[in-house]
This record gives structure tokens, C-alpha cells and sequence, in this order.
């Protein structure tokens, strides 16, 4: 079965990092965002992917190439003009056939068979606090009879999150083909929401699925939050002398760590360097090195470097921070 993964945005909310490693790169309980979206999707029967790329579209390229034994395709996307863009763009290497959507952002810790085994159009929903910033859904039971793309009044609190899957892509094409002819837009953009309006007002029957382990990685706080709650299932790392780990933790091969206090929801990436600190709720990327450091909430990018007391620190790939004190 076919999978469409939108990867070509920008991430500008989560800059610094996005300056040099595209979003669904980033790191979070020990691996990619884009990892843990891909390994579900092949959980639940997927065995090709079309991905929607753009900014360093080449980086998501070289490590979905590397990293999975799939069939793949990727899709150049131009311009960005909504996610109904960019799936319409996909939909293109579909034929008449059911295709999932799973948006490259969005990590979702339950498996995705029921979308599968449902045999109809099904959308991911939570229900949500502020509505306005999202696409909504109005229900008769578990069926959708109406679709809003952040609406100033929503007629629901039932957020559309993804994933999304379509019996007959087909279908879904059409609609998508019609509002950009039509250049029927929201905001500016092309939605899946307002396509799938359109499905629904000829006839279509599309359900809903409530989503249980929704993780949206946008920004930094998300970021964070998402590595805590993914870590809950990490395997305890093997103890080092002179290190005292508080789980969960993840620890990432030929990562060096001395005389620190590790944890809780820690996870550190490849290679990184970690000596006299103690770091909390942290992510720490690939070779980054953290000295003398007494951290919490904070990202360090891959190759980044450290040294110095503080609480909080956001720092992006290749930076260095605090001070250094040179022994010579």
C-alpha cells in the first residue's frame, strides 16, 4: 500500500535547527521525526512511499534512501501552497487505489491498522481546547457531515490531525483538482480540509478516528514535550561508572558520558560527548558535546558544543555556547 508524507515545509518555528537539518529530521527519542512516522506506517502494511519534499529536500532524500528497503518516490515540490497541494502533487503516482497520508510533523504512537481495516475514508481527530488553529470537523455519531479550515466560529472542538486515509484516491484527487482549478483557498493555500468538503458534498463517506498519542513537533516546547512522552517506553541504558542515570533515558551509540547525572526524559544522540553535567528533559543531537553544564528543557543540534551553568539552552547544529576553560 501507498503512503503520502508531506516533508517540503521550512520549519521556521523551530529555528535554529531548521537552518541547517530540515524539521522531519530532527531528533526525538532517539531518532528522527520522520523515523518513527515512517516505522508506523510500515507496521500497519505500507511498503511505498511518496514524499512531498522542498527545503533540503536532498538530506530527507539521502537518509530515507539509507535507512529503508521500501519502494520510493520523491516529489518536488515548488511552491508551497497548502497540504492540499502537496498531497494532490503525490496523488499523482496513485492509481485508483487506497493511499494513506501521514503529515511529516506528526508523530502518532498508536498503530494505524483500524484506518486500514475500516474499508472507508477515515481522518485522525482530537478534540482540542482552542479549535480556530485547526482543521474541524462536524459529526453525526463517527461520520463527518461538514468540514472547517480554522474557522473563527468552529462548529466543533473535533480537530482534524491526520493521518488520513482514502479508499480511492481517485476521489480524493478529483476534489483536489477541482478547488485548485477553482482556486477555492483558505488563508492563502490549498487545504486537504476543503477538499474533502467537497467529497463529502458529493456524496463521499468519510469517518472519523479519535487519536490517542498525538505528538505535534512544530516548535521547541512540543519538541521536548514529545521526547518525554516517547521515552516512557525507552530500554534502561547499561550503566557506566561515575554516571547515575534517572530513566528514562536514551543513549545513543558511541556517546561518551562521565561524571554526570543523566535523566529523567533525556536523550542523547550519536557520538555526543557529555562530561560533568547534569541535564534533564533535554534532547542533545548527534556529536554534540555538553561540559560543566547543569541543564533542563533545553535542545542542543548535532555537532554543537556547550560549556558552561545554565538552566535552559536552545542551541542550534554546529554552535558553541557558555565558556571555555582552557587548561593550557
Amino acid at each position: 500500500m501507498k503512503a503520502i508524507i508531506p516533508v517540503a515545509g521550512r520549519g521556521t518555528r523551530l529555528r535554529p535547527f531548521t537552518s541547517t537539518v530540515p524539521k522531519p529530521l530532527l531528533p526525538v527519542a532517539g531518532k528522527p521525526i520522520l523515523a518513527h512516522i515512517i516505522d508506523n506506517l510500515i507496521e500497519t502494511g505500507v511498503d511505498e512511499l511518496i514524499l512531498i519534499t522542498g527545503y533540503m529536500g536532498d538530506k530527507i532524500r539521502a537518509y530515507v534512501e539509507k535507512k529503508y528497503d521500501l519502494k520510493l518516490h520523491f516529489v518536488k515540490q515548488d511552491r508551497l501552497l497548502g497540504l492540499g497541494y502537496a498531497i494532490n502533487l503525490g496523488l499523482k503516482i496513485c492509481n485508483n487505489e487506497p493511499v494513506l497520508v501521514a503529515l511529516g510533523d506528526t508523530i502518532i504512537e498508536t498503530g494505524l491498522e483500524g484506518f486500514v481495516d475500516s474499508g472507508y475514508n477515515t481522518i485522525g481527530v482530537v478534540k482540542v481546547d482552542d479549535p480556530r488553529r485547526f482543521g474541524v470537523v462536524e459529526v453525526d455519531g463517527r461520520k463527518v457531515i461538514g468540514l472547517q479550515e480554522k474557522p473563527e466560529n468552529p462548529k466543533s472542538d473535533l480537530a482534524i490531525t491526520g493521518p488520513y486515509y482514502f479508499q480511492n484516491s481517485d476521489v480524493v484527487k478529483e476534489a483536489l483538482n477541482f478547488i485548485i482549478e477553482k482556486e477555492i483557498q483558505t488563508r492563502g493555500e490549498y487545504q486537504i480540509t476543503d477538499a474533502m468538503a467537497r467529497m463529502v458534498e458529493n456524496g463521499a463517506e468519510i469517518y472519523i478516528s479519535k487519536i490517542e498519542g498525538w505528538f505535534d513537533c512544530g516548535t521547541v516546547d512540543t519538541l521536548i514535550w514529545t521526547n518525554r512522552h516517547l521515552l516512557e517506553h525507552a530500554s534502561p541504558p547499561e550503566k557506566i561508572d561515575t554516571v547515575v542515570f534517572i530513566p528514562p533515558v536514551f543513549i545513543g551509540e558511541n556517546a561518551v558520558i562521565e561524571r554526570s547525572v543523566i535523566g529523567p526524559n533525556v536523550s542523547i544522540g550519536e557520538g555526543a560527548e557529555v562530561r560533568d553535567s547534569v541535564i534533564a528533559d533535554s534532547i542533545l543531537g548527534d556529536n554534540a558535546v555538553a561540559e560543566e553544564c547543569n541543564i533542563r528543557t533545553s535542545v542542543l543540534g548535532n555537532e554543537s558544543a556547550f560549556r558552561g551553568h545554565w538552566n535552559r539552552m536552545i542551541l542550534g547544529d554546529y554552535s558553541e555556547g557558555g565558556y571555555y576553560n582552557s587548561k593550557e
